[in-house]
């Protein structure tokens, strides 16, 4: 079978939605938004995000010999929004109701690249989920995954935004996928509804603004002119993603590990 058709069957099989795959090259257009986006000081405090430029726009520095970036989608939308269940309650994030995602993703590439090396043969790689200087949304952009909304999160046709991103940097030669177009047309449903007007411009996220900001990443006090704004939410927040049109066709995960934790109901 074509090595590039068997990645994706065993990527199904572990229960992935959607896999692409993208040449591992410089990503060349990145780099000018990326260095705009640092120097408007949009990281806010997030000082981890200033450092390993080039290793976020070059795969072989983190995969010596890498040549394809296998790019992957898995799905954790709810069977219950227990955000809308509890209008007046707070809220967090739905990304958040069930086990650490990186505990449970990261088993799956490990599964992931045993599968590709008993079926393929020699191969060098490393998986990452959101655990290492890698452009996720990039790499998914140009694998064919989705496009980049105004809310700077990728966005698949058939599935909105409500999934995890990772990959699989190796040093295989394989069949490449190539980026759609953008579907957001003349929508700004995310940035007008933010309530800390953290979307200046279709997509731009000032980090400093955002909410998931303020209550996950930012340890000092949070700033006068962002208090009131929250809306109850006190771990993450979902609200430019909830009035995507895109995620009305969201359907829930079947992974039991994201099952919400008893003290969430």
């Amino acid at each position: 079978m074509n090595p590039s058709v068997l990645i994706k069957k065993i990527a199904t099989e572990l229960g992935f939605s959607y896999c692409g795959i993208a040449r591992a090259d410089f990503l060349e257009e990145e780099a000018p938004r990326l260095e705009a986006w640092l120097k408007s000081g949009y990281q806010g405090k997030m000082g981890y995000l200033e450092n390993h430029f080039d290793k976020r726009l070059d795969p072989t520095l983190l995969v010596p010999g890498a040549k394809s970036v296998i790019s992957l989608i898995y799905n954790y939308y709810p069977e219950k929004d227990l955000a809308k269940e509890n209008a007046d309650s707070y809220k967090i994030a739905k990304y958040a109701y069930g086990e650490d995602y990186h505990q449970v993703i990261k088993e799956k590439l490990k599964h992931f690249l045993e599968r590709v090396k008993e079926t393929i043969g020699a191969v060098e790689g490393r998986a990452f989920v959101d655990s290492a200087p890698v452009h996720e949304r990039a790499w998914a952009k140009k694998a064919g995954l989705g496009w980049i909304g105004k809310n700077s999160l990728l966005l698949n046709k058939s599935m909105g935004s409500f999934f995890f991103l990772a990959e699989l940097i190796v040093d295989l030669e394989l069949e490449y996928d190539g980026p759609i177009k953008d579907y957001c047309g003349t929508c700004t449903a995310c940035m007008d509804a933010c309530p800390t007007d953290a979307i200046p411009q279709p997509y731009v996220v000032d980090g400093s603004k955002c909410i998931s900001y303020f209550t996950i990443e930012l340890k000092d006090e949070i700033p006068l002119e962002a208090k009131g704004k929250f809306e109850n939410w006190i771990f993450g927040c979902d609200i430019c993603q909830d009035v995507c049109p895109w995620n009305s066709f969201s359907k829930p995960h079947t992974e039991p590990r994201f099952a919400p934790a008893n003290e969430l109901g």
